[in-house]
């Protein structure tokens, strides 16, 4: 069936969730690049935690937990004034290069966010930037209180877009969000920005490499995107061919 929707990731898709690092830096001296990595890794962990314990809180309150987590594990007392700045800076989180354009270029389809954000984070974030007016919806999984990829999630996209299961192309650079919308049963396109990833010549890597070979594969689980490509500007003449 011919694709009507696209919906896309929120966090690591369209933004960029290391443009905290530079403020990290500026914070956290030779522990911020260790404190970005930390905090994105526990972030997600601790969303996957939560949907399994039954215990919802929403993203603004799972960052500022993974953020405190972070700090403390590199030894850093997690002050006001060291989380306030940072907490603020995922609100203005940078678009990736050729979001912008992508979604101009798609315009005709129904586009939308389904994203763990909560609504005021997405609010915020999609306002402050480039892409505020792309979007007929912005989904929060808050409506369900569960966490992507839990299926309860990806289920808010066909009534609120009024669209069927085979005729959503969703868009991920995360693999477990791809995974988890390739189980649900939409199309998918994967957002592969750091290609063919080699293996480590010696265990002595840095947090940045070992963030890349846990999160920047494919995961194998059996569900495996559609489509491949390195960046969202791809995604238009594959689907407008």
């Amino acid at each position: 069936m011919a694709i009507r929707a696209l919906v896309f990731d929120a966090y690591g898709t369209l933004y960029d969730v290391h443009s905290v690092r530079s403020l990290a830096v500026d914070l956290c001296g030779d522990s911020g690049e260790l404190v970005t990595q930390l905090w994105r890794l526990k972030q997600l962990e601790y969303t996957w935690l939560r949907t399994l314990m039954r215990s919802y809180e929403d993203f603004w309150s799972v960052t500022k937990e993974s953020l405190v987590f972070a700090l403390k594990s590199v030894g850093i007392q997690p002050s006001a004034s060291l989380c306030d700045p940072l907490m603020n800076r995922y609100l203005h989180l940078d678009l990736y290069q050729g979001a912008a354009q992508a979604l101009g270029s798609l315009r005709d389809y129904q586009l939308a966010i389904l994203s763990n954000g909560s609504p005021e984070m997405l609010k915020t974030l999609v306002s402050s930037s480039a892409l505020a007016g792309c979007f007929a919806q912005v989904l929060s999984v808050d409506q369900v209180k569960r966490y992507k990829p839990d299926p309860a999630c990806y289920a808010l996209v066909e009534p609120a877009l009024g669209v069927e299961k085979d005729e959503v192309l969703f868009v991920s650079s995360n693999g477990f969000d791809v995974s988890g919308a390739k189980h649900y049963g939409f199309q998918v396109a994967w957002i592969d920005r750091a290609g063919d990833i080699q293996p480590p010549k010696h265990s002595a890597i840095g947090p940045a490499e070992f963030y890349s070979l846990i999160r920047g594969r494919a995961e194998q689980l059996g569900f495996e995107a559609d489509f491949r490509v390195s960046r969202l500007t791809d995604l238009v003449p594959l689907v407008t061919k």
